[in-house]
């Protein structure tokens, strides 16, 4: 018995080997191909997305620019006011924070959870070369500011000893730490952010109820119009894309305001007293005109794209058979549109829920969104921490909603053309 000989290519190489080269050659050129998405999705995506999870969560600042302080208050047990061993520490580590220049971030760190300690740490780095060292540090830094023979205040910076934290994440649900380390909520007149949670996700299944009845519609006749006619409508629906936001947005300030456009034409026509203009902007209803116009758009092209594939002779043929108008539109036209208006209520649920700059422009206080509230953390009281924790929760309401979405009806029934 004669054993077959192997099979080569031309160049006398195994023919399995060329064959594994050329599939691993195929591969290579294949993640070189994505390479340059994969570097974009990490630097604008991931990186940020991850960044912002730390950010949520660190509390360096604060151990890293009082590690004797934290040393020394390892074995405090927290009721009553340190001894000299822990404010000698914190005299040691403020003269290298004053000398560092490192001493600024520290004090705004405490004053989140303390206020005063901004002013009680500036103070301080200011006067401390006055200090005798050989003298007791406890009076002197009492007659420097009396807040260093606070109880609370001690409680604070031992709770930052850790380098990550969760106060940030309790703040954005209205929760902080009470006066003896327990979780407690926040008073009536604090607590704001779960109130924003609730309004955002609210207005925004709102506006994404709007956009789906104003949508469905004109959808419905860009499908069927002939194309001279469906041509003209689908510029109008395509033109808030083609115009500035701001702009977009400015406009509705002008129609809404009290002696906007709309308002004149309701005193005109009579429907309204001048005296008794309507209030239509800087509130819930200005957010809810605005957001419903500017994000109409992303309801009506998915619909169109799926009513645009759905065959005319089937709800003829549910008409042959019997069935009323509405009875076939209901039984069967309806549920063919239904993977495009899923895709529209998805797409808009969660732009809605993450927008800012309409509320921001038309809500005033009563329409504004949580975003909104991210934005003065991170320009306004510079508490980064806690504007990441906002947006962390505000990215676990999409997921959650992205997975319920997919749990009733199911993400790969969508289709966006």
């Amino acid at each position: 018995y004669l054993m077959p000989e192997a099979l080569t290519t031309r160049d006398g190489r195994p023919l399995k080997d060329s064959i594994l080269k050329a599939e691993r050659n195929r591969r290579l050129k294949a993640v070189l191909l994505v390479a340059p998405l994969l570097v974009f999705l990490c630097v604008s995506f991931i990186f940020p997305i991850g960044e912002m999870l730390l950010r949520s969560i660190d509390n360096a600042e604060i151990p890293k620019t009082l590690p004797n302080t934290m040393a020394a208050l390892e074995t405090w047990n927290g009721k009553a006011v340190p001894g000299e061993e822990v404010f000698y520490a914190a005299y040691q580590d403020l003269l290298v924070a004053g000398r560092d220049k490192t001493f600024g971030r520290l004090a705004s760190r405490l004053n989140y959870d303390y206020s005063g300690a901004r002013s009680l740490i500036s103070k301080t780095v200011r006067r401390i070369k006055r200090i005798d060292a050989k003298a007791p540090i406890k009076p002197a830094f009492v007659a420097i500011d009396e807040d260093w023979s606070s109880l609370e205040f001690w409680r604070v910076v031992a709770r930052n000893s850790s380098d990550f934290t969760i106060k940030h994440y309790l703040a954005s649900l209205d929760l902080e730490y009470g006066s003896k380390g327990s979780i407690v909520a926040k008073s009536e007149y604090d607590a704001v952010n779960l109130a924003l949670f609730m309004r955002t996700i609210g207005l925004s299944a709102l506006i994404t109820l709007f956009t789906a009845l104003l949508g469905f519609p004109i959808a419905f006749l860009l499908a069927n119009l002939p194309l001279r006619h469906s041509n003209i409508l689908m510029i109008l629906v395509l033109l808030p894309f083609w115009t500035s936001l701001l702009v977009r947005t400015s406009t509705w300030i002008v129609i809404l305001q009290t002696n906007g456009v709309l308002n004149d034409l309701l005193v005109w026509i009579g429907l309204v007293d001048n005296a008794n203009r309507i209030q239509m902007i800087y509130n819930i209803v200005g957010t809810l005109v605005a957001m419903t116009h500017i994000l109409l758009p992303f309801m009506v092209l998915p619909l169109y794209a799926v009513m645009k594939t759905i065959p005319r002779h089937y709800t003829n043929a549910a008409r042959s058979l019997g069935a009323s108008a509405f009875t076939a539109f209901r039984r069967v036209y309806f549920p063919l549109t239904l993977p495009g208006l899923g895709a529209g209520v998805v797409l808009v649920f969660i732009l809605a829920v993450g927008y800012y700059i309409t509320p921001a422009l038309v809500g005033g206080q009563k329409g504004q969104f949580i975003t909104n509230m991210i934005a003065y953390h991170m320009s306004g009281s510079l508490n980064w921490g806690l504007a990441a924790a906002l947006s962390t929760l505000l990215l676990v309401v999409v997921i959650a909603f992205y997975l319920l979405y997919n749990r009733l009806v199911g993400i790969d029934k969508i289709k966006l053309g």
